[in-house]
């Protein structure tokens, strides 16, 4: 399959009558614009897709919202979304690449007219006229999240239609976003709400220990194993299970969760026998598991079963203007006066932390709120974090408790930014730092929740 492609250009913003997602005028309702995807053949279109969602991924692989059959398509190769007023295509780590009029492109906008050329297939892009209502919720608080914008309203309403079944559900985004919150909060208003909420940090755990942590084993198993020991898969019977940095599971534990899945019965290491289990999955991640798919370093079935429902929750980058009701609720979790906050509910301030970046999103927000609380001053995002923990500035503390805090913050954001830099790998972060893995292991655990 060929086409003549134009020439390589700037793909530019999205001209205004291409939007594909927008209010409705009569209602006030968010909508999104569905688009099409012509497949093209010698310039003629031959076969056209619809896309009618925020999200819409294309790949070989039959879960894709897109599916298209040809072994140069990566299972899951790209993915369409509607960002605002614009629609931008993101690359899946796909094996060929995602080129866009001509050019490869890891993230770019499309327009009207685009050509998206995925292995030897070619798809032309144009928006729709049919437009879908995008389900918001009325409601600007579930559970520990806060949030008034149409994109954290949005998750908020599939939460909490998630949240009254038993369906396995994948929360997706970056470091710092609320995962945890999300997860615990499903647990909380569903019916098991009752019952245990146990998680279980993939990326935490050593990976020799990680199996006995999800299943259990029996004494005598392994070396070590000087007792029977009950896993958190078993231990949650009638609740839920969290397991958080999903991506970090070793490949060869994923055939075994993947029968927990779909048996609902778990085998201790050590034993032959099966048991049966009453347990929701709630997974998270901040990677995108499709690219680990393609990459061959998570099972595509696994992913299938475990994003039954999948929710992404959105950066702070995305929605600016809930900043100041986060920061607000932050401050109240903080046990901050009035009297020591009110620098820091001030216009002036709150636009600074709204222009900010904020790569650690929510997490790096209560860090930089909680240094602004002990510093007794309306530092901005810019503020060097050194200077900010020098001396002087912590001269008002006793010099345990300053030196704490300074310890603290410094291995808070350490930790973090070590993963970051590493894609989450332990092992390759411990390596850099000049640890060993069971050091980091309990940073990890000693921040998880910072």
């Amino acid at each position: 399959m060929k086409v003549d492609l134009p020439d390589p250009m700037t793909v530019s913003a999205v001209a205004p009558d291409t939007l594909l997602w927008k209010l409705r005028p009569d209602t006030r309702q968010p909508v999104v614009r569905h688009f099409k995807l012509d497949v093209l053949d010698q310039g003629r279109a031959t076969e056209t897709f619809e896309g009618a969602a925020e999200r819409c991924s294309i790949g070989s692989h039959a879960s894709n919202e897109i599916a298209i059959d040809d072994p140069t398509v990566s299972r899951f190769h790209c993915e369409i979304q509607t960002d605002g007023s614009r629609a931008r295509v993101r690359d899946l780590d796909s094996r060929n690449g995602t080129v866009l009029d001509g050019v490869m492109v890891r993230e770019a906008y499309l327009r009207s007219g685009s050509v998206l050329q995925l292995g030897r297939v070619n798809l032309c892009f144009r928006p729709a006229d049919q437009t879908t209502p995008l389900l918001v919720s009325e409601k600007t608080a579930f559970g520990g999240l806060v949030g008034r914008s149409v994109a954290m309203r949005a998750c908020f309403a599939v939460l909490e239609r998630t949240a009254m079944t038993d369906a396995t559900l994948l929360l997706e985004g970056e470091t710092g976003t609320g995962k945890s919150k999300a997860a615990r909060a499903v647990h909380n208003m569903s019916q098991r709400g009752g019952g245990p909420f146990l998680t279980l940090d993939c990326g935490a755990v050593p990976p020799n220990l990680l199996e006995s942590e999800l299943f259990g084993h029996r004494r005598g198993a392994f070396t070590g194993a000087l007792q029977d020991r009950t896993g958190v898969l078993e231990e949650a019977d009638g609740g839920t299970v969290f397991l958080d940095e999903i991506g970090e599971l070793p490949l060869e534990l994923q055939p075994k969760l993947l029968k927990t899945l779909e048996d609902r019965e778990i085998r201790r290491v050590g034993t032959n026998a099966y048991k049966s289990i009453n347990v929701r999955i709630i997974a998270a991640t901040n990677r995108d598991l499709r690219a680990e798919v393609n990459a061959g370093r998570f099972r595509a079935d696994l992913f299938y079963r475990l994003a039954v429902v999948r929710v992404t929750v959105p950066s702070l980058r995305q929605r600016p203007d809930d900043i100041g009701a986060i920061a607000e609720r932050l401050l109240k979790d903080l046990g901050a006066t009035p009297e020591m906050s009110t620098s820091l509910r001030t216009p002036e301030f709150l636009s600074k932390l709204q222009v900010a970046a904020w790569p650690g999103n929510v997490r790096e927000l209560r860090n930089h709120l909680e240094r602004c609380l002990v510093f007794r001053d309306a530092l901005s995002p810019t503020d060097d974090p050194a200077v900010a923990l020098s001396g002087a500035a912590l001269a008002h503390l006793p010099y345990a408790e300053a030196r704490r805090r300074a310890l603290d913050t410094f291995e808070q954001e350490y930790v973090h930014a070590l993963l970051d830099d590493h894609g989450g790998n332990v092992a390759r972060a411990a390596d850099v730092a000049d640890l060993d893995r069971a050091s980091l292991y309990r940073l990890l655990r000693r921040h998880r929740d910072k």
